[in-house]
């Protein structure tokens, strides 16, 4: 497991465009996949390039990944091919005074490497469990062992990967803001969590959810 702070760019995680948004600090790489739900993996499958969304957890320089053993993605993981996994968190929208500079405002994060099987799956599921809905592992119901040969848990290490940040308003050319005939800005996105909805049931509502709604 690396402990450099710094990312090491190889020749395929270092970024070419917008060369200045990229950020080389380790620590804003595990920032950014901490706050994300749902990566996009990629690999190839059968001679075609393939992309899913799913869910996944970070555990130090590691990610975890899950899915059925009878996946032909997971398949074709175990046989040694290379993966690229992305997440990307939206923080908001550009506007300029051309349509050519309106843009947004992101951080996002590009894996590349290979997946194997996790030392421990427990562990791995429990770390996806634990970060896409915190407390839900010691309070529902942990797989049988059926569910669990059903389940192939990957991981992915994390030292080949990129980051790019872009914040603020937007880039505009001299001569538009020299006219300055319109409005131009950025519009922050946030976003929270609802109110629980519960399931067919009359139980009062566990302490790990109506914490996290509020």
């Amino acid at each position: 497991m690396t402990t450099d702070v710094q990312l090491s760019p190889t020749p395929r995680s270092t970024v070419v465009r917008g060369k200045n948004r990229a950020v080389e600090d380790r620590q804003v790489l595990y920032d950014i996949l901490d706050a994300g739900l749902v990566c996009h993996l990629a690999v190839e499958v059968d001679g075609a390039p393939f992309l899913i969304p799913t869910a996944y957890g970070r555990d130090g320089n590691r990610i975890f990944l899950h899915g059925s053993t009878g996946s032909r993605s997971i398949r074709s993981m175990l046989e040694g091919k290379q993966v690229c996994v992305s997440v990307t968190l939206v923080d908001g929208v550009v506007y300029s005074r051309s349509v050519f500079h309106h843009s947004m405002n992101y951080r996002s994060a590009i894996v590349h490497g290979t997946a194997k099987i996790a030392e421990d799956a427990a562990h791995a599921l429990r770390t996806i469990v634990e970060h896409v809905t915190p407390g839900s592992w010691d309070y529902a119901r942990e797989p049988s062992k059926k569910e669990l040969a059903q389940t192939a848990a990957l991981e992915i290490d994390l030292t080949e990967a990129s980051v790019k940040v872009r914040e603020g308003g937007p880039g505009e050319e001299p001569s538009d803001l020299e006219a300055n005939l319109v409005w131009a800005g950025h519009m922050p996105l946030i976003t929270t969590w609802g109110a629980p909805v519960p399931h067919e049931t009359d139980k009062a509502i566990p302490p790990h959810v109506s914490e996290r709604a509020r």
